[in-house]
């Protein structure tokens, strides 16, 4: 039995208030006002009759006894958001043929875990799910070979199909790991290495060359590279740096110990994952499917990823129905 006081509300506050240290971004986060959360992190405080935040420092910081409790609290609502994930698509018993694909950047955790969820509950439908690149799924989706496509959106208008904004996902810096002490002095730190780039025909690449053009900013043109995997191999080898998002950076957790990520430098950007349907589709299958992708990305993919890199915290994001 919880000891009195203690509530999921306080301890999604506790969470946010670790994240970023700051009272307005915690708000921001859990869609409280800035007094609630004060005040349930008082609460909690109070219930456990110990403090776990230092109020006086800003940004805000963890006392031992808060740093001690938030492994606990990260590890319970972990499982209940993934728990909560899984009973979100609940009968999809009508169908008969359900084709879904999705962005490849969520081949890790995510999209066997999706998989699993569908496949539970379409026990008289014929089922198929891809991977690849944002390009050619929603080529996929336009020509009508899939019911249901998961991609970074492109930013024009799709006739004939609805889109489900999923996930703010914001370009990040990744460098070999002690080549950039500060992301402001980017420019003059990296100059002695080459900036590697995604293949041209990639969304990902247009949309970072994109924002390299607004800012006016000219690298030598050395490396392309179509692999996302590869890419961050290159730079865990020293070989260059790069722009990614936070879904590629995770993507890479076994380079992790030899490459360093920081905010975008030079402009803040990101791009936005969504769900993507036919507009006839009047069936509530995409909107139950939305929100348990959204539920499996904050577990899977945001939680850790804010965890390891806190200034991530409020811009990688998961974007309400």
């Amino acid at each position: 039995m919880l000891i009195k006081g203690v509530t999921l509300r306080g301890l999604e506050v506790f969470e946010a208030l670790a994240k970023t240290g700051s009272v307005a971004q915690a708000a921001e986060m859990t869609g409280l006002s800035q007094p609630a959360v004060s005040q349930q992190m008082r609460n909690l405080e109070k219930a456990l009759d110990s403090e776990l935040i230092d109020h006086g420092r800003r940004p805000m910081v963890l006392t031992a006894a808060g740093r001690s409790f938030l492994t606990r609290t990260e590890a319970v609502l972990s499982e209940l958001r993934l728990a909560q994930s899984e009973l979100t698509v609940m009968d999809l018993t009508h169908l008969q043929a359900l084709s879904i694909g999705l962005i490849d950047d969520f081949d890790n955790d995510l999209t066997p875990r999706l998989a699993t969820i569908l496949a539970d509950s379409l026990t008289q439908c014929r089922f198929k799910m891809i991977t690849a690149s944002s390009h050619d799924i929603v080529q996929a989706m336009e020509a009508r070979e899939l019911h249901i496509a998961v991609a970074a959106t492109t930013g024009r208008p799709h006739d004939g199909l609805v889109e489900h904004p999923l996930v703010r996902d914001p370009f990040i810096l990744v460098a070999p790991k002690g080549a950039l002490s500060d992301a402001a002095q980017a420019a003059e730190q990296l100059q002695d290495l080459p900036f590697l780039r995604y293949a041209r025909e990639q969304l990902i690449s247009q949309q970072i060359e994109g924002l390299l053009a607004r800012q006016k900013l000219e690298f030598e043109d050395r490396f392309e590279v179509g692999s996302h995997l590869a890419l961050m191999a290159m730079v865990a080898r020293r070989i260059g740096w790069a722009v990614t998002t936070p879904l590629g950076y995770m993507r890479a957790a076994r380079f992790h110990d030899q490459i360093e990520a920081f905010p975008l430098p030079f402009g803040e950007m990101s791009r936005t994952i969504s769900l993507f349907s036919a507009a006839d589709w009047a069936d509530r299958v995409p909107r139950d499917v939305a929100e348990t992708l959204r539920r499996l990305v904050q577990s899977q993919m945001i939680d850790p990823a804010v965890q390891r890199l806190p200034f991530l915290a409020g811009g990688f994001r998961v974007i309400g129905a």
